[in-house]
């Protein structure tokens, strides 16, 4: 588990082709690195790796090939900054929410514009995530805990203070940039929930009359 508060801006040395998959090896930046052993989990641009070599440097982890496709991870070259943070342990403050480090899909920079001292950023997911964002509820792009200000169909958007400007990608992101989303998972779970022994059926989701028998239709 994560907090979506980056800690580090780390950088791609090289990425290894193996098997179909592939192991990034990456310069940890200002990642503190005392603490971390082989096996511990470091989110890298939202996705939960797990450190296979540790050097002077930084680390090396695996990709699956799930996650290669999944995730922005397959658009990583040599010299690529990639958000970083080590996984929270029960002494770490919750200063952002609660992220998994597990990517629900790919989203993409539809606007960008300067908001006073910040900068506004709205964003386009697919529209099967479109449901679980909501205006002033959390989402988490590319690791970064934000807060939605405002939600129009399958676009919402978000505010950039200057230090998270200056601390993560976000800077680099263009018009048309990809991004990783995580949603709230507590959002997906009450999804699930709400599904009850339906759950266990293929093909079941969220429906209208399921809204409506639990009081959602008022």
């Amino acid at each position: 588990m994560f907090t979506g508060l980056i800690q580090a801006l780390g950088q791609v040395r090289r990425r290894e082709p193996r098997g179909g998959d592939m192991r990034l090896h990456l310069d940890a930046g200002g990642l503190e690195m005392s603490s971390v052993s082989l096996g511990d989990s470091i989110a890298v641009n939202g996705v939960c790796l797990t450190a296979v070599e540790l050097d002077d440097r930084g680390f090396a982890a695996d990709v699956s090939l799930e996650s290669l496709e999944r995730t922005t991870l397959k658009h990583l070259a040599a010299g690529s900054r990639v958000n970083l943070e080590k996984s929270l342990t029960l002494a770490t403050p919750l200063g952002g929410h609660l992220v998994s480090g597990h990517v629900d899909g790919l989203g993409s920079v539809v606007e960008r514009r300067q908001d006073g001292r910040s900068w506004r950023f709205a964003f386009r997911v697919p529209d099967r995530l479109a449901r679980y964002v909501a205006e002033k509820g959390s989402v988490c792009i590319d690791g970064v805990s934000l807060t939605v200000n405002g939600v129009d169909g399958a676009v919402f958007d978000v505010n950039i203070v200057p230090h998270t400007m200056q601390a993560t990608i976000i800077n680099d992101y263009r018009i048309g940039s990809e991004v990783n989303i995580e949603v709230d998972l507590v959002a997906r779970y009450l999804e699930r929930l709400m599904l009850g022994d339906a759950a266990a059926q293929p093909g079941s989701g969220v429906t209208r009359e399921l809204l409506s028998r639990h009081g959602f239709d008022q």
